[in-house]
């Protein structure tokens, strides 16, 4: 289970753990991606 968020129509950051918003939109991940600077493209 991942936190998502989605922007409602006020324009504030709403957070949930559901995969489409209310509106039926696809929610997008709240975690970063992860990065080093170590990693080889």
């Amino acid at each position: 289970m991942f936190l998502q968020c989605y922007t409602d129509g006020s324009g504030v950051r709403v957070y949930t753990l559901k995969k489409v918003a209310p509106d039926g939109q696809p929610t997008r991940s709240a975690h970063p991606a992860r990065f080093s600077p170590d990693d080889k493209f």
